[in-house]
């Protein structure tokens, strides 16, 4: 049997790190995991406070989810995409319950990443149109499609490859740092408005993709009538409306999907994580029936070998019963509530952070070294260039107190299971107050 340093050292010398530099990379060992915590090999228990990358919805080990993929690996572990399958159809069944009514015709794929190729494939392929509008500060994925249409640096280095014909890109929602310069409630919601602009003035715009919450980005929650102004324009425009909702679904915001607070009904939805509790990867592209009927007389010219694998689709079934059965839906909003006062208790006690912001059980802790002109310690370059980031030192620092959380350029994502009780927020929260003054010390 190896010993913990040989797994780290194999792992850090034979496979990738991603969205890193390679050199220094030391990857702690997990050994195991149950619940809200995760293990490493010398027995030290971390609460997950992001849900890894804000996906184990249920948290660690549930039961049920487990069992059906055990079950489903024992009765059929594979199938071609061609044939159809008892698991195939209950899912089916039971996604026309659950995901925004109108939305009829899946594609099942294994990542989030995949179901926005598909996505931009199907609008294509429907509309007759190419061009594809997204929204800096925004991520949906790391093929070639997906990098494309990302709004962040990660698309950087795939440049101009990664550009591919047709993506253009329109301001994002942040009210607290806007792109136009502009002021909520009096703007106008011009950051949409100007997306109206964009499609008047391009030619050929086959749809429009967002995350409806933004996530890596910073949980960049849309003003109320920013959703429903942009549904106006996709119809009036003859565009479609692609929802990303790979990070804001299945419960994260306290709705089945983030468009449910807004009533808002999308031409394509596509999805990932969560949809298994990220047990077994499965994403994938729904669409409306309008746009299903087309491809009855044309050609659907899209599909992979694991489309619609059975082991992929089984724990699906098993989460979303697990999510209704634990009223998890319901739960997100309650206990976010309680969340969400935690944090922003702290913006009081803290000079370095900027804003607090959130909905359901998905918040963003935004850190700056001058409160009043929002300066950020670090910048999208020094991610990609090398420079040590602020944000990660705060990280580590809870990671040595038994806590982790995702930290992105300048803020943390906090999106922990949605199973997390009061006390273990109550003991994140704290781990964050006490590592919070490394920040303290650097802000003006």
């Amino acid at each position: 049997m190896m010993t913990s340093q040989e797994v780290t050292d194999i792992t850090a010398k034979n496979t990738f790190g991603t969205w890193r530099f390679q050199k220094g990379w030391k990857p702690l060992h997990i050994v195991d995991a149950e619940g809200c915590y995760f293990i490493d090999a010398n027995g030290k228990k971390y609460l997950d406070f992001s849900s890894q990358l804000m996906c184990v919805t249920l948290g660690h080990k549930n039961k049920a989810v487990i069992k059906a993929i055990e079950e489903q690996a024992r009765s059929l572990p594979y199938i071609a995409p061609g044939f159809a399958t008892t698991i195939r159809a209950e899912l089916s069944k039971l996604l026309l319950e659950v995901l925004p009514k109108g939305l009829e015709k899946f594609f099942f794929t294994t990542s989030g990443t995949e179901a926005n190729e598909a996505a931009f494939k199907i609008a294509r392929m429907y509309t007759g149109k190419t061009k594809i509008i997204a929204r800096y500060h925004s991520y949906h994925g790391s093929t070639m499609g997906s990098i494309a249409a990302t709004g962040d640096p990660r698309r950087w280095a795939m440049e101009p490859a990664g550009k591919i014909p047709g993506v253009i890109f329109g301001p994002e929602v942040n009210c607290y740092r806007c792109p136009l310069n502009h002021h909520y409630p009096d703007c106008g919601i011009a950051c949409v408005e100007y997306i109206e602009h964009m499609i008047a003035n391009e030619s050929d715009v086959a749809a429009i993709i967002i995350e409806p919450v933004v996530g890596t980005n910073g949980v960049l929650i849309p003003p109320k009538e920013y959703t429903p102004r942009l549904r106006q324009i996709c119809d009036k425009h003859n565009v479609l409306l692609i929802a990303d909702e790979v990070m804001s679904g299945w419960g994260r915001t306290g709705k089945w999907f983030a468009v449910d607070h807004w009533d808002v009904k999308p031409d394509i939805l596509t999805t990932a994580k969560g949809i298994t509790t990220a047990y077994v990867p499965l994403g994938l592209c729904a669409t409306s029936k309008k746009i299903a009927d087309y491809f009855d007389d044309h050609y659907f010219s899209h599909g992979h070998t694991y489309e619609a694998h059975p082991l992929t689709l089984a724990p699906a079934i098993a989460a979303i019963n697990e999510l209704r059965r634990l009223n998890l839906i319901e739960r997100a909003t309650e206990i976010g509530a309680y969340l969400g006062t935690q944090l922003n208790a702290l913006r009081a006690k803290h000079k370095s952070i900027g804003e607090v912001r959130g909905i359901g059980l998905f918040w963003a802790v935004e850190l700056v070294k001058n409160q009043a002109t929002k300066e950020s310690f670090n910048s999208y370059k020094d991610k990609v260039g090398g420079i040590p980031l602020l944000i990660d030192k705060v990280a580590t620092e809870m990671m040595k107190n038994g806590v982790f959380v995702q930290a992105w350029v300048s803020h943390f994502v906090i999106a922990p299971p949605l199973i997390i009780t009061k006390q273990e927020i109550d003991t994140a929260v704290k781990v964050l107050d006490d590592a919070l003054r490394i920040a303290d010390e650097q802000a003006l």
